[in-house]
């Protein structure tokens, strides 16, 4: 039976009492430390309380559009201090598991990218090749010749050495870029995602997340999943444990989504959740939900009421 989540905003003695209870907080970024451009008020004096008394905090996105670089600019942007170690994205884990963990023939080692800028500099790093991503040349209407090309195998279309397709959010998605990832994944390359979000929390609302990126792939391919290497996979978990090296029960992740971030805690064994209702999910769903955090506050700044 679901634990009822303790409602900790306005409670001193209770906020400080969960407070003792972890050395490692992870944290969400969208709807959790802002939404789009906007940072939420006390975010920032949040995190520096939690560094003074020594916290660890990590910072888990499943935004794949920004690198670690971009998200260490962007906090800094925000006025918040971080080191690029710190941060862990989806395009980060997705990189990391095709260089280090997947086995791919020596001539199927390129990836073609459904997604943006984020996701080919962390396959850079890790001197993957990629094609596809921002390539202005995949930004066009799909021809009558095109469809005979992709079927034939034609170079000038279909690179032979395409052994994955890594689907994140895209923001300049078309007929001719899901095409080509369908027939890439039709001929044996390995279906992977940055993540699966549904939605991507923006000004204050919700947009197309990258899940809607890769589902005309799934219907495509009869429900067939990518494998996910974003929250709530414990791919990903893994590999950020593996990174940092802290006792799980000591550790709690702060999040806005039930389906993601919180799940994301749970099955991966953390000491501790902690919902915010500045994101996609109500208090409602945290209090009947299937799955429920453990604890939550109206915002991330009321934390501060434990210092």
């Amino acid at each position: 039976m679901s634990v009822t989540p303790k409602y900790l905003t306005g409670d001193k003695a209770a906020i400080q009492e969960f407070l003792d209870k972890y050395d490692v907080f992870l944290f969400d970024c969208d709807g959790v430390l802002w939404s789009g451009d906007l940072i939420f008020e006390g975010t920032v004096e949040t995190l520096e309380m939690l560094r003074q008394k020594g916290k660890q905090v990590v910072f888990v996105t499943n935004n794949s559009t920004k690198s670690r670089a971009d998200y260490k600019k962007k906090l800094a942007t925000l006025g918040i201090p971080a080191d690029i170690e710190e941060i862990f994205s989806s395009s980060y884990s997705a990189s990391i598991y095709i260089s280090r963990i997947l086995s791919l023939p020596p001539t199927k080692r390129k990836v073609f990218v459904l997604g943006e800028s984020g996701i080919e500099q962390e396959l850079t790093a890790e001197s993957v090749p990629f094609i596809g991503g921002t390539d202005p040349s995949y930004n066009r209407t799909i021809t009558p010749a095109d469809y005979g090309q992709i079927v034939s195998g034609d170079r000038s279309l279909i690179d032979p050495e395409v052994g994955v397709v890594l689907v994140g959010l895209d923001f300049h998605i078309n007929y001719l870029k899901l095409a080509l990832a369908y027939h890439y994944i039709q001929r044996g390359a390995v279906f992977l995602a940055t993540n699966v979000d549904s939605t991507l929390p923006n000004a204050g609302s919700l947009f197309p997340g990258a899940g809607t990126i890769s589902a005309p792939l799934v219907k495509m391919l009869g429900g067939r999943e990518p494998v996910s290497l974003g929250k709530p996979s414990q791919a990903m978990m893994e590999a950020v444990c593996g990174k940092f090296r802290f006792e799980r029960g000591r550790a709690c992740m702060v999040g806005d989504r039930l389906d993601t971030d919180i799940r994301f805690g749970i099955e991966g064994g953390l000491g501790g959740t902690l919902a915010v209702l500045t994101g996609v999910n109500s208090k409602d769903d945290f209090l009947r939900g299937e799955v429920r955090p453990a604890a939550y506050v109206d915002g991330l700044k009321d934390l501060l009421e434990g210092a």
